[in-house]
């Protein structure tokens, strides 16, 4: 077992943030987490892309190369894979790992079982120490009808997790967790259960997808009206030296 999976089987759930840029990823590790993941949505809108609609291929590599060598275990958000074609999928893995990667997650958009099923097993064949988070969005654009089948075939495929993101209701939580022989990875929601019920269910890992990063656009626009009203802004901001030394650990390295 690697230690980013031993993660998923210690005490409590793994909580997965996930970063945008060298220095959110940098920041996050250096509050004690031990594991970052990238947000796909955050990757697209800095470079002014649309996020799940595989346009942010060389974006995605470019950040796992920046973030691949750093003291933390790293877990890559590539959407679909940016490809329908399995063994394109699985090189693309493979490049993840060859930078650092140790973990991967592909998103099924509600598409065909078998062709996701088919890029699960790419990536083990391609990549076999990364760890698989295999998501489906049954809940996510859906009412979570086929969530079971499409997990059984994930698991079948290889996938080493599986992420549900949108399961909210403790009891359907609870059961799929019974169903499963992976580990659960939930999002975690304003409405959702907390982490400490989340750790109760029996989830495995908690991830916060977007929400650092739509929260420190929402902080930006909030100090810009409190300039602009003359009040003093409000919240943690960290040193002009506090940030600048965040890119330090890599350019000595280099």
């Amino acid at each position: 077992m690697t230690p980013f999976a031993a993660l998923h089987h210690a005490p409590g759930p793994l909580l997965l943030p996930n970063a945008w840029d060298h220095a959110s990823a940098v920041a996050l590790a250096a509050a004690g987490f031990p594991a970052v993941g990238t947000t796909s949505l955050a990757v697209a809108a800095a470079a002014g892309l649309p996020d799940g609609a595989a346009a942010t291929r060389d974006e995605t590599l470019r950040l796992a190369l920046t973030l691949g060598s750093a003291p933390f275990l790293l877990s890559v958000d590539a959407e679909g894979g940016f490809s329908e074609d399995p063994d394109e999928v699985g090189e693309f893995a493979r490049q993840l790992a060859a930078v650092g990667a140790v973990g991967v997650n592909l998103e099924d958009g509600l598409g065909p079982v078998d062709r996701h099923a088919a890029k699960i097993a790419a990536v083990k064949r391609a990549a076999p120490g990364l760890f698989v988070n295999a998501r489906t969005d049954t809940y996510w654009s859906g009412d979570g009808s086929g969530t079971r089948a499409r997990l059984d075939a994930y698991q079948e495929a290889g996938a080493d997790g599986v992420f549900v993101p949108g399961l909210t209701d403790p009891r359907e939580i609870a059961a799929l967790v019974r169903h499963l022989d992976v580990p659960l990875n939930v999002l975690c929601t304003p409405t959702g259960p907390g982490l400490p019920h989340l750790t109760d269910l029996g989830v495995r890992r908690v991830s916060l997808g977007s929400l650092l990063y739509r929260r420190a656009l929402g902080a930006a626009l909030e100090t810009l009206d409190d300039v602009r009203a003359g009040r003093t802004p409000r919240g943690t901001t960290p040193t002009y030296a506090e940030v600048d030394a965040l890119a330090r650990p890599r350019a000595q390295e280099d």
